[in-house]
């Protein structure tokens, strides 16, 4: 089975084919409202105030979404708190998604005599890198090029049931296709993390599967919480779920079958292709930049439905240069926002899918998509703040 791609330089394939201005911004914001076929980063997180770890956490996220297949070509420029810290210097960044044989443009706002004359410059050259991008064409490549991460949501008692089991099921597909698929959420693999470790391909990415969930449970408790007590969160009992462990052995269906390769910090990229587990966590404002940067193309969000009554209008990606797809099994779910899910897996609820029939459906589906297709909150014109996930308070 083929999608419709975008070949770049390093031999990656992308589904979209955008221009990356980065950082966001004044600057960044502002060449993307004048020029279409760009993309920028919404966050506060410039690293400005932040310790060495979480500002080279944040350029790895920025050089991530630079290197990732859906970005033709990236615009860096030096209006940012954070610039001048080794780690975020617009050198560096650009350097190193360079290094992937994509045009980089640099702009030194102090050189440019002004931020307004640095605009016009960037707002010319993105314009520019935006028509050479439009001379590509997609051709046909096989699954072992896809990658793609995926977090569960307001976890009801259909999450458990389908809707992950189902998105498990495409995730075997597809690695087994030879490509590449993410999951994590640190807090909702525990009380079901030894079952999950059980499938590292080393002992070492076993340990380190234990390690992170205790890690996130000794910091739960360092801020007087005890996950174990607090999880499931109230929309998850209002959705039927009891204990933490059924929530969490629920959550975990989302990763198939297929064996972990390895653990991954938030945005770095694998080593190799296959099934990963990032050390992230569960918000969508964090999780689907951190996978975008470690490669994914898309990105889907499995949603329950307990605490989301009323929300017809489900939100857009996060992911900056990734497409957010919004899968859900519980009907009452797709019945409340039939314009922001693409794919219903209570078929299998209702006797009318196997999970094997479902996942088959929704390869299609994210085929379709990668393709060229959008899903359905691509087609809005918003996107809300991305949230890159640091571990260390500020100062």
């Amino acid at each position: 089975m083929n999608f419709l791609g975008y070949e770049r330089p390093d031999g990656s394939i992308g589904i979209r084919n955008y221009v990356l201005v980065i950082p966001g911004g004044f600057l960044g914001n502002n060449i993307c409202n004048f020029v279409n076929g760009t993309r920028t980063i919404l966050t506060a997180d410039s690293g400005s105030g932040r310790t060495s770890r979480d500002r080279e956490t944040i350029a790895r996220t920025f050089i991530g979404l630079g290197r990732n297949p859906n970005v033709a070509s990236v615009i860096i420029h030096s209006l940012s708190a954070g610039s001048s810290y080794p780690e975020l210097s617009p050198s560096r960044i650009a350097g190193e998604i360079a290094a992937t044989g994509k045009r980089v443009e640099v702009i030194d706002v102090s050189k440019e005599a002004g931020t307004l004359r640095a605009m016009e410059k960037g707002i010319q050259l993105a314009r520019e890198m935006v028509l050479e991008a439009s001379r590509l064409r997609r051709q046909p490549f096989g699954l072992e090029n896809l990658a793609v991460g995926v977090k569960c949501g307001a976890s009801d008692t259909t999450s458990g049931i389908a809707g992950n089991p189902v998105i498990g099921n495409l995730f075997d597909r597809i690695v087994d296709a030879g490509g590449t698929a993410f999951f994590g959420e640190n807090t909702e693999i525990i009380g079901a993390e030894h079952v999950l470790a059980k499938r590292g391909v080393t002992r070492e990415v076993s340990e380190r599967i234990l390690a992170v969930a205790a890690e996130t449970e000794a910091i739960a408790k360092s801020t007087g919480e005890d996950i174990r007590t607090i999880n499931p969160v109230p929309s998850n009992i209002a959705g039927g779920i009891s204990t933490l462990e059924e929530k969490s052995l629920g959550a975990i269906h989302k990763s198939g079958s297929s064996p972990i390769q390895g653990v991954l910090k938030y945005a770095e990229r694998p080593g190799g292709r296959g099934l990963y587990f990032v050390d992230n966590w569960m918000s969508m404002g964090s999780i689907f930049a951190g996978y975008a940067a470690s490669g994914a193309q898309l990105v889907i969000f499995q949603l329950g439905g307990g605490g989301w009554s009323g929300n017809d209008l489900l939100y857009n990606s996060t992911a900056v240069v990734s497409p957010l797809m919004w899968t859900t099994a519980n009907p009452k779910t797709l019945t409340m926002a039939p314009t922001s899910i693409d794919f219903y897996s209570g078929t299998v609820i209702e006797g009318k899918d196997t999970i094997e029939e479902a996942g088959e459906k929704l390869l299609q589906k994210v085929v379709d998509i990668a393709s060229g297709t959008f899903t359905r909150v691509e087609t809005m014109k918003y996107a809300d703040p991305t949230q890159i996930y640091l571990k260390d308070p500020s100062f």
